[in-house]
């Protein structure tokens, strides 16, 4: 799944390949939020971690990837 995190005062998104659920995600941040200086901390696909001050979070997108296609589909060579 892939989520992308807008993080204030910072010009670009960050992009996050993770294994984690959606609601796994969306846990952290609110567990994250709640704490007195608490940090969002995702698990990346490639065994990393990312880690944000979760005050510094303007927002958080989940999009769940949906299968892809490879090649050309319908088309047909003679």
């Amino acid at each position: 799944m892939q989520v992308r995190i807008g993080v204030q005062f910072v010009p670009k998104e960050l992009v996050v390949e993770t294994s984690q659920t959606a609601d796994e995600v969306q846990q952290a941040l609110a567990e994250a939020l709640q704490a007195e200086r608490g940090v969002l901390v995702l698990k990346d696909q490639r065994n990393g971690r990312v880690v944000i001050p979760a005050d510094r979070v303007g927002y958080l997108e989940i999009t769940e990837e949906e299968g892809r296609t490879v090649g050309f589909g319908g088309s047909q060579y003679t």
